[in-house]
């Protein structure tokens, strides 16, 4: 036997069924994953639409509203962008923002720019965090109310006409002189109108959008009220913000963070600061070292074949390569009568090789000494070849 004698190669390369044995769960999951999407998408996709929505008829919808609207002469129609909200505001036009907390700081300039003097009806729905940009002078109150009932209250014509009304919600303060206060719960108003500083302008912000839902549309004077606050005009304009709006990403030079609520930024610093007190009480103080025996015995074997699984799924083939080699050159190196110490040197270790084996030394530089293979087989290969060497350095 001579070093170039090699046992069969084994390949260490996942076959295809093994491959298949791996994967499957992922693509079942991706394939269910899409399956519910397509399915969320078909439902979707039907005659519903969301809360507040002047197309759906469900509970949460608000298609009777526009159905007794449109008994009454007054058209509405559903816009999904900013553009086409402020090229709708006219003085015979009722332009309702049924999320008006949605709109960025730019959007909501751009849209008070575009109702101020339009000369028709802007009504926000239970806006909060929006008062400032669209309604100036109107903050709203930290304590909600809790009722879900309330009587007019004011001088207002069409409160008054409808009487008590579903109108909870948020509760505003405001420092407009002529503003009518309607609907309030406990001294502060759940509606505003705000009449405009110049012409026949005005905005209504209500405090709850329960009055145009349609399953409470036929409770006390909730229809009543809709109609008159949104059939004052011939032509009713419903906002719905959509991600189909690019205006949202026309905003100077905000970054992502001035973007994001401050509820958000807040409760994220809350997160990391529990997270770094949860880890200072967890955490463990270093002592010296203790010498421990092992409760059981290892085999060296199973040393050796979990070491060699790690560097099969780390793909470190360099290394197990050089693992391989320097561990047969220090074997090698006493049984050739080379030092320990120059057992890594191929000016000593190969001459006292070829002189043991009778060889010319050409085959034993790059078994020793060369570059990592390429795959798993060549690995496998290597391994074969260095255990054939010794071997026969070995023999007598």
């Amino acid at each position: 036997m001579t070093a170039e004698a090699t046992l069969p190669a084994t390949s260490a390369s996942p076959t295809a069924r093994q491959l298949w044995t791996r994967s499957r769960g992922v693509l079942l999951a991706v394939v269910l994953l899409l399956a519910g999407a397509v399915v969320i998408a078909v439902v979707r996709s039907s005659a519903h639409h969301g809360r507040l929505d002047l197309r759906s008829a469900d509970p949460y919808g608000s298609h009777a509203v526009a159905a007794l609207l449109a008994e009454r002469g007054v058209s509405a129609r559903v816009v999904t962008t900013l553009d086409e909200a402020r090229a709708a505001t006219a003085p015979d036009t009722t332009l309702l923002l049924a999320a008006p907390d949605l709109l960025t700081h730019h959007q909501q300039e751009r849209l008070q720019q575009a109702t101020r003097d339009s000369g028709g009806r802007t009504v926000l729905v239970a806006p909060r965090t929006s008062l400032d940009g669209l309604v100036p002078g109107v903050s709203a109150d930290p304590a909600p109310s809790f009722e879900s009932q309330l009587a007019p209250g004011c001088a207002l014509p069409a409160a008054r006409r409808a009487g008590s009304a579903d109108l909870g919600g948020l509760r505003y303060l405001t420092t407009v002189a002529d503003a009518d206060r309607c609907y309030p719960s406990d001294g502060l108003p759940t509606l505003l109108r705000i009449p405009a500083a110049s012409g026949s302008g005005d905005t209504v912000v209500l405090g709850a959008p329960d009055i145009l839902y349609n399953s409470r549309l036929d409770k006390q004077g909730n229809a009543s009220l809709a109609l008159q606050l949104l059939g004052s005009r011939s032509h009713l304009v419903w906002y719905l913000p959509s991600l189909s709006d690019t205006s949202p990403t026309d905003s100077g030079q905000r970054s992502f963070f001035d973007l994001l609520p401050s509820g958000w930024l807040w409760g994220t610093l809350q997160l990391f600061i529990a997270a770094a007190v949860a880890a200072l009480w967890r955490a463990r103080r270093l002592g010296p070292l203790v010498h421990e025996n092992l409760p059981v015995a290892i085999r060296a074997s199973e040393t050796v074949e979990g070491r060699a699984r790690l560097y099969r799924k780390a793909r470190a083939r360099d290394r197990a390569a050089a693992a391989l080699r320097s561990t047969t050159r220090t074997r090698l190196a006493p049984l050739v009568g080379v030092p320990l110490a120059q057992a890594h040197a191929p000016e000593a270790l190969l001459p006292a090789l070829s002189a043991h084996l009778r060889d010319d030394g050409q085959s034993l530089h790059p078994l020793l000494f060369g570059p990592p293979p390429g795959d798993d087989a060549a690995l496998i290969a290597l391994a074969d070849q260095l255990d054939a060497l010794e071997r026969e350095v070995r023999r007598p």
